[in-house]
């Protein structure tokens, strides 16, 4: 188990749990929710509900939950066409993990600028891990990774790692 210094000057235990940011909590519970979308066809506000009252919820940055479930439901059918060119297969035939993973990464590349680009990736990296099938991740990677050019050109260009 790793440690960390307490504010105190004292080494506490950090868990993987509490080493979690609001942000990705907000991921993991917005994913949930585009999840009952995409399978059931919920409404978002159903949705919406139901998630505020799941265990955990209250560490979660709501802001960015709202942002994300609401967005990338209301704003389906641009993500999909942003999407689509770059699959390998038809949007029908995603996952509905990856399918969400996706949305939520597109969404914040468009919305979330405050965020930069190599962390939504590596973000929904973690979610289609955690979440998603086998080799789900990669499959996100791969897409995200041609997305983020597309969407965040100078941003892109400007990452010294991507030159060369």
């Amino acid at each position: 188990m790793r440690t960390a210094p307490a504010r105190s000057g004292t080494i506490r235990p950090m868990t993987k749990a509490s080493e979690k940011s609001a942000r990705t909590r907000a991921r993991e519970f917005a994913l949930q929710g585009l999840y009952q979308h995409l399978v059931g066809r919920n409404d978002a506000q159903d949705i919406d509900l139901f998630t505020r009252d799941l265990s955990g919820f209250h560490k979660a940055d709501s802001a960015h939950y709202d942002a994300l479930l609401h967005g990338c439901i209301a704003e389906g059918a641009e993500l999909d066409a942003r999407l689509a060119p770059l699959l390998d297969r038809p949007l029908a035939e995603l996952s509905p993990i990856e399918h969400a993973v996706l949305w939520i990464g597109a969404y914040e590349f468009l919305h979330c600028v405050d965020v930069p680009w190599r962390v939504v990736i590596n973000e929904c990296i973690e979610l289609a891990k955690s979440f998603g099938g086998t080799d789900g991740h990669k499959f996100v990677n791969g897409v995200l990774n041609r997305l983020a050019p597309q969407i965040r050109g100078d941003e892109v260009a400007r990452d010294p790692a991507r030159r060369g």
